[in-house]
């Protein structure tokens, strides 16, 4: 008998460690130092989310710096950020179909290219495939109107998507 209450009470402590741990790996997301955010909007009969880590400038050098010029960002923290419209859509004049993308960038100083990809759930941009791209297209990013600490998209009722970080506005517009 006081080999099987030894064997249950190992048993016991086992699960009470893998529930601990799980209860640990499952933290709530908006605890972490770039929390999750969301912006949708409806563009004439389209609808468009942009889901994404919110990380913020914490004083640091953004641009070329913790954001590289010239290497593909997921434009956001954690997840790849994504990108679902409703319906077929033109982004800067090109055509991108209904569904849900992995939405990245590359930035440089002059000129951003912007990615939607086919494969939405990744983590970061670690596995980025470039052969799974659905649509590139090329914007030019200026200065903001006013500094940004967080990084923040907006998608005004007329369809033009805007990324704003620190000191710079990238935007593209959607029909």
């Amino acid at each position: 008998m006081q080999k099987n209450a030894k064997i249950t009470l190992s048993l016991l402590t086992i699960l009470a460690v893998c529930l601990g741990s799980f209860s640990v790996w499952a933290q709530d997301k908006n605890s972490r130092p770039s929390p999750p955010a969301q912006v949708s909007q409806k563009v004439e009969n389209t609808n468009i989310t942009i889901s994404y880590g919110q990380p913020s400038v914490k004083g640091r050098k953004i641009w070329g710096e913790l954001v590289p010029y010239g290497q593909v960002w997921r434009t956001g923290a954690n997840e790849a950020t994504t990108f679902e419209i409703s319906q077929d859509v033109k982004v800067e004049g090109q055509i991108l179909a209904q569904g849900k993308y992995g939405f990245f960038t590359i930035p440089n100083e002059k000129e951003w290219t912007i990615i939607f990809n086919k494969v939405p759930n990744q983590w970061g941009a670690f596995k980025y495939d470039d052969k799974q791209d659905a649509l590139r297209v090329s914007v030019k990013p200026k200065k903001s109107s006013k500094f940004h600490e967080q990084l923040t998209y907006t998608i005004s009722p007329k369809g033009t998507v805007a990324i704003l970080w620190e000191n710079l506005e990238v935007n593209f517009k959607i029909k």
